[in-house]
């Protein structure tokens, strides 16, 4: 199922799926840096954070952070537990931000995949995303999808 993010059942794991999934495929971040993780809070309060579980109690298996930004649909961070991996959790919460930004008038979907994330940019790409640029001082590609 996907839900709405609860900080006090849900942001232990969330941050534990980033140190270990998301922080290690990023050029610009270390796994140790203190001050991404102290600051994750905070940004999870900013935008809006869809859960994947296996029930309405169970811990999250995968999430997906965004946040809109005029008409653009600014996709943050997805992640989704290995274990859970190749079960369609990626493609429900795609589909649940992009419905999200539309019901709000987004006309464009926008996300930055890190360049050695192959698996990652070939599943937005099956999701219809372009990609726009790569940013080699990131080692970022940026992808667009247009929502109207």
């Amino acid at each position: 199922m996907i839900r709405t993010y609860d900080p006090r059942r849900d942001e232990a794991e969330l941050v534990r799926l980033i140190r270990t999934e998301l922080i290690p495929l990023s050029h610009s971040v270390h796994q140790l840096d203190a001050q991404v993780v102290r600051e994750l809070p905070r940004r999870f309060r900013s935008g809006v954070t869809y859960v994947a579980s296996l029930s309405s109690k169970s811990p999250p298996v995968g999430f997906i952070h965004f946040e809109i930004m005029g008409d653009v649909l600014y996709l943050d961070m997805m992640v989704t537990h290995p274990d859970h991996r190749n079960r369609g959790w990626g493609k429900k919460l795609m589909a649940c931000s992009e419905a999200y930004g539309k019901a709000r008038l987004c006309s464009v979907a926008r996300l930055f995949v890190d360049q050695i994330n192959t698996k990652a940019h070939h599943l937005y790409a099956k999701l219809g995303y372009e990609t726009v640029r790569y940013h080699p001082g990131l080692r970022c590609y940026e992808l667009l999808k247009p929502l109207t």
